[in-house]
């Protein structure tokens, strides 16, 4: 097994802000907007971006919640391996607001695909985007892009893209591992 570095800490800070930064430009004050982090990890990368968001530019009242996609995925109960549920918290309505969806790496599409079954249980959202840190884009199994992408990746399927988080993982970086 080998693995590169796609991305070290420096260049994952400079990414968190630029994301930061294009999300204001759409939203603006996010009256109207709220961000949904997509479990397990796309917690991580919504709570680093509300951070940046309320310590550096100031956005007051952001409303940020994490939603648990398990028992809405198409491949729930295929495989031998059981799949633990993870905590939604969402404590705000969904209802016409404009929904950004939060994840790690867009890689098949499925996961956003049961997210956005999901977040049908909390109102009929006014517009949905998808943020992504990593996009893998040759490996899509549905029609599914981001809006705002950190880093394309071409990563073909035998290798697996890996993002590590400084809270979870003791560092901030992103390898390409090659099984």
């Amino acid at each position: 097994m080998s693995q590169k570095v796609l991305l070290n800490a420096k260049e994952v800070n400079i990414i968190l802000n630029r994301l930061a930064c294009q999300l204001i430009e759409k939203h603006n004050k996010f009256t109207n907007t709220v961000l949904v982090g997509i479990q397990p990890r796309g917690k991580y990368l919504a709570n680093r971006l509300a951070k940046i968001l309320n310590e550096d530019y100031k956005i007051k009242n952001l409303k940020l919640g994490y939603l648990d996609i398990t028992f809405y995925r198409d491949d729930f109960r295929r495989g031998e391996k059981t799949l633990e549920a993870n905590t939604t918290q969402i404590d705000f309505i969904v209802e016409d607001k404009n929904v950004v969806f939060i994840d790690d790496v867009l890689y098949t599409g499925r996961s956003i695909r049961a997210a956005l079954t999901a977040i049908q249980s909390f109102g009929r959202p006014q517009e949905i985007e998808l943020l992504t840190l990593i996009d893998r884009r040759f490996s899509r199994h549905l029609p599914i892009q981001p809006d705002y992408r950190g880093r394309q990746v071409d990563a073909i399927n035998n290798e697996k893209v890996k993002v590590n988080w400084f809270e979870n993982d003791g560092e901030d970086s992103v390898y390409l591992i090659n099984n």
